[in-house]
């Protein structure tokens, strides 16, 4: 399949409550996956096959790389802010300091704002480029050093309009954000080139363009953290909401952000991001009672996934919980793909593909996406059973944190230079 022919709109008529929210359900997700999982395991697969006796010597690995980590088998989730405590620093604290006698409420603004842009600012960094932090003298490359530089820029106030206020992101800042602005914020030169700037930057000024339009229907500041007080407002008359589910968070940040998302899928002129065509990825649309203009598509919502989970913890630090953590899914990208692949779960057909320099929209990585969500949940109750730890005890994005992504990054650095099994051209929106 290729991107020109299949991946621009969906062209059938409108029918049923809004099919777009089909796709942005993540059980919908799991359904879909699991459609192209099942072709690949009856051998209908020209690019990958599945050999499924290797999950439990990739379960072997992650258990090891898990009490090495986490000896106490206290694993927090699978987190931006994992990548906030790199190098040994406690930059939270650090913020914390500068939080100090805001309101619960505000101080979980100041961290949402920080989240949302951090995150959608962390697709892969390529192999060669590196952020040098002033405050630590430490150097760090990929998500890690990403995420230092986001939180320095955020630190510094370069997203606020208030100078009086460093610690907010307001959407009239974001608005302005270009290539050269981020090359600033992450030292990218010449000779430190940081990948899909440009895509960066325009998706920053998209996310700023949505906030400012919920802002306006909503009369709330336009902040990114405008979705804590939408996902904790109560009823009028009642105190706010205690608990949120995690399908929720997950549903208000597509719908929220679905205009930021432009990948070139569309269907009845809705943006819906990271969502491709797959010819087994089937489905029938259950609010329209019959096959549905969603079928054939499958969603991921990689981004928004990591963006959701790493929203768990300062919703939860402000007293809010999040509830029903699985109904997330594992997130189909470098690390967590990479592992299955160099695991020998999913074995490509032809050694040539592992050279190959593809695109997001190709058959071929849509396809081992949908495997990586569904083999996720095949290896997660596996290395539970390994660490003598429940689902409730251990959810899915304890086992990613543990866990799968830590063993996909080892993995890669054995077999070659750290670098991911697959190549895959990115703006910097998806990987």
């Amino acid at each position: 399949m290729s991107n020109a022919t299949n991946a621009g709109s969906v062209n059938a008529p409108r029918h049923g409550p809004d099919a777009a929210s089909v796709l942005r359900n993540p059980a919908t997700i799991r359904e879909r996956c699991a459609a192209i999982t099942r072709a690949v395991s009856e051998g209908r697969s020209s690019n990958f096959v599945l050999d499924h006796s290797r999950l439990d010597d990739v379960a072997r690995r992650v258990e090891e790389v898990t009490r090495a980590a986490y000896p106490t088998l206290q694993i927090p989730y699978h987190s931006r802010w994992r990548h906030f405590e790199v190098g040994g620093v406690d930059r939270k604290a650090e913020m914390d300091l500068l939080l100090a006698g805001r309101s619960v409420a505000d101080t979980a603004r100041a961290r949402i704002d920080l989240t949302v842009v951090s995150v959608l600012l962390d697709a892969g960094a390529g192999p060669q480029w590196h952020f040098d932090e002033a405050q630590s003298g430490q150097r760090f490359t990929r998500s890690e050093g990403l995420g230092v530089a986001s939180l320095r820029a955020f630190m510094r106030g370069d997203f606020s309009a208030d100078a009086g206020d460093p610690l907010r992101v307001d959407a009239s800042v974001l608005q302005t954000l270009d290539a050269a602005a981020l090359s600033r914020i992450f030292q990218s030169r010449s000779d430190n080139p940081l990948v899909g700037l440009e895509g960066r930057a325009a998706l920053l000024r998209r996310l700023g363009q949505a906030v400012q339009a919920q802002a306006g229907a909503a009369g709330m500041p336009a902040r990114p953290a405008a979705l804590f007080d939408v996902l904790t407002a109560g009823v009028t008359g009642t105190p706010p909401r205690s608990s949120i589910s995690a399908a929720q968070l997950l549903r208000n940040l597509l719908d929220t952000f679905s205009t930021i998302w432009l990948t070139g899928s569309v269907l009845h002129g809705v943006p819906l991001g990271d969502v491709w065509p797959h010819r087994w990825a089937g489905g029938e649309d259950p609010m329209a009672g019959r096959h549905g203009t969603t079928d054939g598509w499958v969603p991921f919502h990689k981004l928004s996934q990591w963006l959701a989970y790493s929203l768990l913890e300062p919703f939860e630090w402000a007293g809010v919980k999040v509830t029903a953590l699985d109904n997330l899914t594992g997130l189909p990208e470098y690390r967590n793909g990479g592992l299955l692949i160099d695991g020998g779960v999913i074995r490509p057909r032809s050694a040539a593909s592992l050279a190959k320099t593809w695109q997001v929209s190709d058959e071929f990585i849509i396809e081992w996406r949908a495997l990586t969500v569904s083999l996720l949940d095949e290896l997660a109750p596996l290395v539970r059973t390994r660490l003598g730890r429940t689902a409730e005890q251990m959810p899915l994005a304890c086992v990613l944190e543990g866990g799968t992504w830590a063993t996909g990054r080892l993995l890669a650095k054995e077999l070659r230079d750290g670098s991911p099994p697959l190549k895959i051209t990115s703006d910097g929106t998806v990987f």
